[in-house]
C-alpha cells in the first residue's frame, strides 16, 4: 500500500496551506484511491499562520486595528496559542504589513512601514503572553523594523533630532536609536523571531536586492535601499553592540528580523525549527514512500529557505522521492533539484487571466497532483516491465 505524505506550504494571496493540502489529496485518490494519505499543512510565519496555529493548538484569534503598510487601517489579528506551557502568543508580519494589504501601485518598500506589527506586537502584550513569538515572512515592507519599533515608544533620529519617517528610504537619514521610551512591558517578555536564515540584512545577497524586486522596488531604488540598509546596520551595531549585517535571519521582512534583535534583543531562530518540529514531520517523513510539496511559485527564491526545500532536504536524509505541485514556475526554478526536489510540476496548463486561476485553485492543484501521478506510475511500470524483461533472458 502506497504511503504519500502531502506537506504544502501555502500559495500566497490565494489558498493556506490546509487549502492546498486538501487539494492534492483529491488528486492523489483519483489516481490512486486505495493509498493511504498524510497530510501537514505546514505554518512558515507568513501569511495565513496565524489562523493555522490558533486552529492546531486549540488557541485563540484575538483582533485588533493596526496601521497598515501605507498608512491606512487594517484590521488584523495575533494569535493566543493553546496548550502546555507558558503562554505565548503568536505575531504574524503579513498580518499587519504584508505585501498582500499593498496595493500594486503604491508596492515600493522605500515606501511602506512595518508599524502596524509594533502595534500588533503591543496588543499582544495587552493580553499578558510570557513569550512573543513573531513569524516573518511575505511581508511588503523593507524598513528594519524602524515603524515596529517606534510603535512601541523607540525613537528613530535623523541630524535634527526628529523623527525619521515611513520607509526604508528613510533609514538613510537615521543617525541615532534612542529607546529610552521603550514600552517596559517588553523586558519582561521572551521574545522570539521565526526567520528564514538564508535571509540576510546586507551585501549581494542582502534583503533589498534578493526581495526588493518582489516588493515593487525599481533598480534604481533598490541600491539606495541597499545602502540605506548598510547605514542601518552600523547604527544597530553603534546602539547595541552587535554585528547585524549579516546575521542569518537579519534580513527577514526587509530586515525586521535585524531592527529586533539589535534593539530589543529578540532571537532569531530558524523558522524551521521554530514550526516543523511541532510538526513531527521527520517522523512522517520515514514513514513515507512518497512526499508531494507545494507552494505559489519556484523558483531561484526556492532553495533559500523555502519550506518546499527544507522538507525536500529532509526527505532525501531518509532516501524519499520528493514532487513539489507549484503555481507558476519561474527562473532558477531548477535549483530547486540542489535541494532534493525530484520533479516539479505548475498547475497551469495554459494562458489564463490570474483571478480566474485563483478562484479555480483548488482543481488546478488536483488536476496538476493527478497528472504527477499517473507519469510517475508510468515510470514505476516500465522499471518493471524492463526488470521482468531482464530476469526472462
Amino acid at each position: 500500500m502506497l504511503r504519500i505524505l502531502v506537506a504544502p506550504a501555502g500559495f500566497k494571496e490565494c489558498l493556506d496551506a490546509e487549502d492546498v493540502a486538501a487539494g492534492i489529496g483529491t488528486g492523489i485518490r483519483r489516481v490512486v484511491p486505495g493509498a493511504v494519505v498524510d497530510t501537514v499543512g505546514l505554518v512558515d510565519g507568513g501569511e495565513g499562520s496565524t489562523r493555522q496555529l490558533a486552529a492546531s493548538t486549540g488557541g485563540e484569534l484575538v483582533p485588533a486595528r493596526v496601521t497598515g503598510p501605507v498608512g491606512e487601517p487594517v484590521d488584523a489579528c495575533f494569535a493566543l496559542l493553546g496548550g502546555a506551557g507558558p503562554r505565548t502568543a503568536f505575531v504574524e508580519v503579513a498580518a499587519a504589513a504584508g505585501l498582500s494589504l499593498v496595493p500594486h501601485a503604491q508596492r515600493d518598500p522605500a515606501r511602506t512601514s512595518s508599524r502596524g506589527v509594533g502595534e500588533l506586537i503591543a496588543a499582544a502584550l495587552d493580553t499578558g503572553p510570557a513569550k512573543i513569538v513573531i513569524g516573518c515572512g511575505d511581508s511588503g515592507v523593507g524598513d528594519g523594523a524602524a515603524g515596529a519599533l517606534q510603535a512601541l515608544g523607540v525613537r528613530v533620529l535623523d541630524g535634527a533630532g526628529r523623527e525619521i519617517g515611513p520607509g526604508g528610504g528613510r533609514l538613510a537619514d537615521a543617525v541615532r536609536i534612542d529607546a529610552g521610551a521603550l514600552d517596559p512591558r517588553l523586558s519582561a517578555v521572551e521574545l522570539v523571531v521565526a526567520v528564514n536564515p538564508k535571509n540576510v540584512l546586507c551585501g549581494p545577497n542582502g534583503v533589498a536586492r534578493v526581495y526588493g524586486p518582489q516588493k515593487g522596488a525599481a533598480p534604481a531604488r533598490i541600491e539606495r535601499l541597499a545602502a540605506a540598509m548598510e547605514h542601518w546596520a552600523e547604527l544597530l551595531r553603534e546602539h547595541g553592540g552587535a554585528q547585524l549585517g549579516d546575521r542569518p535571519g537579519g534580513g527577514a521582512s526587509g530586515g525586521l528580523g535585524a531592527g529586533l534583535a539589535g534593539v530589543l534583543g529578540a532571537r532569531l531562530v530558524s523558522r524551521f525549527d521554530v514550526f516543523l518540529d511541532d510538526a513531527d514531520l521527520d517522523a512522517r517523513l520515514q514513514a513515507a514512500d512518497l512526499v508531494i510539496t507545494a507552494e505559489g511559485a519556484i523558483d531561484a527564491s526556492t532553495a533559500l529557505g523555502k519550506m518546499p526545500a527544507e522538507v525536500a532536504r529532509r526527505a532525501k536524509r531518509r532516501g524519499k522521492p520528493v514532487i513539489a505541485v507549484c503555481g507558476t514556475i519561474g527562473p532558477g526554478a531548477e535549483r530547486s533539484y540542489d535541494t532534493g526536489i525530484d520533479a516539479f510540476t505548475g498547475i497551469l496548463t495554459g494562458p489564463v487571466l490570474l483571478r480566474e486561476a485563483i478562484a479555480e485553485a483548488p482543481e488546478l492543484i488536483a488536476g496538476a497532483t493527478a497528472r504527477a501521478l499517473r507519469m510517475l506510475l508510468v515510470g514505476s511500470a516500465l522499471h518493471v516491465s524492463q526488470h521482468a524483461s531482464c530476469e526472462a533472458r
